[in-house]
């Protein structure tokens, strides 16, 4: 698999990826924003609204026909959240050029209709169309407040907004319901505008077609491009130590008949010359695998939780542990997950859980190079963070990680805030 990455355009870079392994080609084109309160609905339905139609293709029918003509081609928006960037755009899959009869080939139209969509939307008046945008308005509000029906996911995101309440890192990839609701087309207009001109822009490529072809296609499509002063500032403030000498409690009733409990530690001085492979297969030991710690002790042997996994966000250097548990075990739930910590920090470490760690992430990593998906999300998260470092090639490293780098991770996190979600009766 071959890599290329440069700067094609002014504050826009371009990876690609030639390989003969897919049969389908995948092209993402994603805008890179400062996260934060003001901004992030609008950013996050700006992709949605685009999608809606083009000058040239001006409803999502128009824009279907299109798709089906480059073969079942697909276009699908696209909002994350990288630490406390926000990035947004559109991914678009199509068959591969070697894959189509009598040599026909569809690179440049697939890379054509994708900067089509995203810079050349169907407007009365230079304005965004009013139905377009109370559309998707109205879609994005729906899923802002559908967000509390996953109560693992609102249990997480509430965690973050208590523990990250004066960072950027507390507001949600999608922003917030009274943001949202503000959206109006001509304000919308003007940022998207505004998102244009500023935002540095990630393109990757991933299919059969070499590093000029896909380069000289992107820049021909984006050339009506147009760029003002490019915001070289967006970056993610990573806190090294926890906001207070003591770990912070957050308590919330809900009607639920399960317990959601959920911790959040800084990493630490490591985040100052973070270690991926290290912090990867310290999650794995700790709780982010089948054969970790708390899957094993917490749910397994001590039966305190229904589920328990951690996860390490690299970007923010945090580190998240989720559980759902009975209301009445809260205490014994909490003091067992510390006590996993605390055995790691000691050196408790079996051979057989180290191996099962480092095998289980290389396998994983080595499996993203096996899907164009993966492939795409790792190298937008890997760019974002100033990684320069292949799946494979991180696997190779996360196989090499040592027992005592592990211990030097878990001795350096700080509990910062613990939120449990506890049932209405429960709590009186």
């Amino acid at each position: 698999m071959e890599r290329t990455r440069e700067e094609i355009m002014p504050g826009v870079w371009l990876t690609a990826l030639r390989t003969d392994k897919f049969k389908t080609d995948m092209l993402s084109i994603t805008l890179l924003s400062q996260l934060c309160r003001e901004s992030a609905a609008m950013n996050a339905v700006i992709p949605s609204v685009l999608r809606r139609g083009t000058t040239r293709y001006p409803d999502m029918d128009s824009i279907a026909a299109e798709l089906d003509e480059l073969y079942g081609a697909a276009a699908v928006p696209a909002v994350r959240r990288l630490g406390e960037i926000q990035a947004v755009g559109l991914i678009t899959s199509f068959p591969g050029d070697n894959y189509l009869p009598g040599g026909e080939k569809l690179l440049r139209k697939a890379v054509s209709l994708s900067g089509e969509i995203l810079l050349s939307p169907n407007t009365r008046g230079g304005l965004f169309l009013p139905p377009y945008v109370d559309g998707e308005k109205q879609k994005l509000l729906e899923k802002i407040r559908g967000q509390i029906n996953d109560k693992n996911t609102y249990a997480i995101q509430r965690l973050i907004e208590n523990m990250c309440a004066c960072e950027n890192f507390a507001v949600s990839r999608l922003g917030d319901e009274s943001s949202a609701e503000a959206i109006g087309y001509q304000k919308l207009t003007r940022h998207y505008h505004e998102l244009l001109a500023s935002s540095p822009v990630e393109v990757f490529y991933c299919g059969g077609s070499d590093g000029y072809r896909i380069k000289s296609a992107v820049k021909e499509t984006l050339s009506i491009l147009r760029r003002g002063n490019i915001n070289p500032d967006i970056g993610t403030d990573i806190r090294m130590n926890a906001v207070e000498s003591e770990p912070r409690y957050f308590t919330e009733s809900l009607d639920v008949n399960q317990g959601k409990l959920s911790i959040g530690w800084r990493l630490g001085e490591i985040m100052a010359e973070p270690d991926i492979a290290a912090l990867r297969v310290f999650n794995a030991v700790f709780g982010g695998s089948v054969t970790s710690k708390l899957f094993m002790n917490v749910r397994e042997r001590l039966s305190l939780c229904y589920y328990a996994s951690s996860v390490v966000d690299v970007h923010k250097g945090l580190l998240l542990v989720t559980s759902g548990i009975a209301f009445d075990q809260y205490e014994a739930a909490k003091a067992e997950i510390f006590a996993q910590l605390d055995a790691i920090k000691r050196g408790e470490i079996t051979d057989g859980e180290l191996d099962a760690a480092r095998r289980g992430v290389a396998s994983d990593l080595r499996a993203a190079m096996d899907s164009a998906a993966e492939l795409e999300s790792y190298w937008i998260s890997a760019n974002v963070g100033g990684m320069d470092c292949a799946p494979d090639e991180l696997a190779a490293l996360c196989e090499s990680v040592t027992r005592e780098e592990i211990v030097a991770i878990a001795n350096s996190v700080e509990c910062d805030a613990v939120y449990f979600l506890t049932g209405r009766e429960a709590a009186e």
